[in-house]
C-alpha cells in the first residue's frame, strides 16, 4: 500500500514529468489540503519568460484561487526539490503548515541546506519539514534532465 506521502509526491513527480517534457527544468509541485489537491504547478521559466515561475509559486497561486485566501493554514506542500529562498519565503507568507520535498537542493535550498527560512524562529511563521520522500525518483528526473542538456551544449 502506497503511503499518504508518497501518493502526493507521486503526483509532483508527474508535474515535474510535465516541466520536464516543456524543457523546463523537472520540478513539479502541488498543495494539498485535507487530503485532496487543491493546487498544482511545475517549473514554466522559460515557457512565461518570468524567473518566478517555479512550480511552487504556480502550486500556491493556484491553491490561494482554489480557496479564495492566501493563508494556506492547513495545507502541505509537496515539491521534487528543496524550494528556493524565493519559494520558501513565500511558503512562510502563505503561512502553509508543512513541506514535504524529494531532493536537498545544495546550491539554493532554503530548508536547510544552504538557507533556513522556512524554519528559523525570527519570522512570524515556521514551516514543518520533511525530507526525502521519493528521494530517488526525484533525484533520477533531475539528473536525466541535466545530463541531456549538458550533452545538447544547453546548460
Amino acid at each position: 500500500m502506497v503511503d499518504e506521502h508518497t501518493r502526493f509526491m507521486e503526483a509532483a513527480l508527474d508535474e515535474a514529468r510535465r516541466a520536464d517534457e516543456c524543457d523546463e527544468v523537472p520540478v513539479g509541485a502541488v498543495v494539498v489540503r485535507e487530503g485532496r489537491i487543491i493546487g498544482r504547478g511545475h517549473n514554466q521559466r522559460e515557457t512565461l519568460a518570468d524567473p518566478t515561475a517555479h512550480a511552487e509559486m504556480l502550486a500556491i497561486t493556484a491553491a490561494a484561487a482554489f480557496i479564495g485566501d492566501w493563508r494556506l493554514t492547513g495545507c502541505t506542500l509537496y515539491v521534487t526539490l528543496e524550494p528556493c529562498p524565493m519559494c520558501a519565503g513565500a511558503i512562510v507568507l502563505a503561512r502553509v503548515a508543512r513541506v514535504v520535498y524529494g531532493v536537498d537542493d545544495p546550491k539554493f535550498g532554503a530548508c536547510g541546506s544552504l538557507f533556513t527560512i522556512t524554519t528559523d524562529v525570527r519570522t512570524n511563521h515556521q514551516v514543518e519539514l520533511m525530507m526525502g520522500v521519493c528521494a530517488d525518483e526525484c533525484a533520477a528526473i533531475l539528473r536525466a534532465f541535466f545530463r541531456r542538456q549538458r550533452a545538447a551544449g544547453k546548460k
